[in-house]
């Protein structure tokens, strides 16, 4: 994998002109772009940016947050607190993404999309409001584990890190994760799934692939 320097400044404007050129793949209205990334990379900073440089654009954006995704806590630690393979398999509601966010989007959604599902601090249901999305506008879904669920994303964003730096960037008390992220490398190879790959070991000089041609 070939990887150049750029700035997340310049990153984000290539991002943004590219998604301007982009069509829905499948005959959508609306667009779907995905950050993957274990939550050590930080992928919410790159599509919040990246919202914002679309709407200097004046295309209309939606952010959402897989962690508003979460099963309830007696789901997530039906087999402990730190159990690596529920977190790789159990702990996001990827049915509910699929009903909730990407059901909306689809050629004859209703562009209605829930932004969240579940405050994993109450362990409640958010009752957040459905948000329309207009024709025209842009989805951007940030989490870990997003590739291989067969989401119908129009780009793929992958923050990559090194085993050492994802290592370094995990707070102590996350580091039980690591395991998951190993094994989704091994099943999913993010790398070579992802339309962009952004190296973000050290997260002021991130590295990428460019846009796919």
């Amino acid at each position: 994998m070939r990887l150049e320097a750029i700035t997340w400044e310049r990153l984000t404007d290539a991002l943004a002109d590219r998604l301007l050129k982009t069509e829905p793949r499948d005959g959508a209205s609306r667009l779907r772009v995905g950050f993957d990334g274990a939550p050590a990379a930080g992928t919410g900073r790159p599509a919040a940016a990246l919202a914002e440089a679309l709407a200097l654009r004046g295309r209309p954006t939606l952010v959402v947050d897989t962690e508003g995704f979460l099963r309830p806590a007696s789901l997530r630690f039906e087999y402990g607190r730190e159990d690596p393979d529920a977190y790789y398999g159990g702990w996001y509601d990827t049915g509910a993404l699929w009903r909730e966010v990407f059901g909306p989007l689809d050629p004859d959604g209703s562009g209605r999309v829930l932004p969240d599902l579940w405050d994993p601090a109450t362990d409640r249901a958010t009752r957040s409001e459905p948000v329309e999305l207009p024709p025209g506008g842009v989805l951007l879904l940030h989490g870990p584990l997003l590739l291989g669920q067969w989401f119908p994303f129009d780009l793929t964003v992958h923050l990559d890190l090194s085993p050492a730096a994802l290592h370094r960037l995990t707070p102590p008390e996350q580091r039980w994760t690591l395991p998951a992220f190993e094994r989704y490398g091994a099943d999913t190879d993010p790398r070579a799934a992802a339309d962009v790959v952004v190296r973000a070991d050290r997260p002021d000089h991130p590295a990428w692939t460019g846009l796919p041609d």
